[in-house]
């Protein structure tokens, strides 16, 4: 049986990063996981060096006819995203889709999938300050802003950045199993199925807009007066809904419980108090919506696995502590 091939596509101007995500989950022999060994193969759209962004060159040993026996095709990004697929770039994406390869689109490479045609009527995702530039350019394509990736059978696309190896270890577990990628995700130290989705990173606004919806405005005030009481049914109330139709659109949007959601943007707003403000614990804790200081340090030992005073130590703007303490 061959090793399954996986060819994934470079070319000038890349973020090396972007580029390291496949690398890092197919480049690698992992036959000790319960891995097949994959033929991971680096694929320069045209001769010659590649260039990064990052000043780096990379000489790439395989060409576009790589993709013409690939199992598996990942486009890690893309750069001018308005502009045509270079033909011979486009036809070779094409003749692998009909051919049965898996195509994949990590971050912005959902934009070189989308403009090969391959997703028209389909679901995709992408980064999720670039999904209104996508549907403007493809409003043929069904996009999901709220999630890390969407799996539509033969082609799949992720969100942004981190949300790749997301996508790529979510391959590995369709195709090999949940045991070989919780070994997988160990062996990387990455979390083997992350919860939530990308709307949990996207900066909402903070006042209500005319085309807002009273669910959105509802989280919106939610997140303006963080420093106030809101139960699950109050906010349901607000937003006009039950709370079972609630919690679901809920689950559904944000890709969390409404609880775990409210408790991360309290421990988001204390972050910015304790690096921005000298306020004192019991302060910052009144201010965040968590009541007492000993519930602000639970919760920052529960989240980020560390005190508030060591968090303010390590990431204060250079302001002094209520008790004179240096902060840096």
């Amino acid at each position: 049986m061959k090793n399954p091939i996986i060819a994934a596509v470079a070319f000038d101007g890349i973020s090396p990063f972007h580029l390291s995500v496949p690398c890092l989950v197919f480049g690698a022999d992992r036959t000790k996981l319960g891995l097949p060994r994959f033929d991971f193969r680096v694929c320069a759209m045209e001769e010659g060096p590649v260039h990064t962004d990052a000043g780096l060159d990379i000489v790439v040993p395989y060409g576009l006819s790589t993709l013409d026996e690939a199992d598996i095709v990942i486009v890690p990004s893309w750069k001018d995203l308005e502009a045509p697929l270079a033909a011979p770039f486009k036809d070779t994406l094409q003749r692998a889709h009909r051919r049965g390869a898996l195509i994949v689109g990590l971050c912005l490479g959902t934009f070189a999938i989308a403009a090969a045609g391959l997703l028209a009527g389909r679901k995709a995702t992408t980064h999720w300050a670039y999904t209104d530039q996508l549907q403007a350019l493809h409003p043929d394509i069904a996009i999901d802003a709220d999630v890390l990736y969407v799996d539509d059978g033969d082609i799949i696309t992720s969100a942004g950045v981190a949300a790749g190896l997301d996508c790529c270890l979510h391959i590995v577990r369709a195709r090999y199993g949940v045991e070989a990628a919780l070994r997988l995700a160990r062996h990387v130290v990455l979390s083997p199925h992350r919860q939530g989705g990308q709307a949990q990173f996207i900066e909402r606004p903070l006042a209500p807009t005319p085309n807002a919806d009273r669910f959105t405005r509802a989280l919106d005030q939610v997140h303006a007066t963080l420093g106030e009481s809101h139960s699950l049914d109050s906010v349901a109330d607000a937003a006009g809904l039950t709370r079972r139709t609630f919690t679901r659109r809920f689950q559904k949007s944000i890709g969390t419980s409404f609880g775990d959601w409210l408790a991360d943007q309290r421990v988001g707003l204390a972050q910015r108090l304790l690096e921005q403000t000298d306020k004192s614990m019991d302060v910052v804790a009144f201010e965040a919506g968590f009541g007492s200081a000993t519930s602000l340090r639970q919760h920052f030992a529960a989240r980020l696995r560390t005190s508030p005073r060591q968090y303010r130590r390590e990431f204060s703007r250079g302001s002094q502590a209520p008790d004179g303490l240096s902060l840096l």
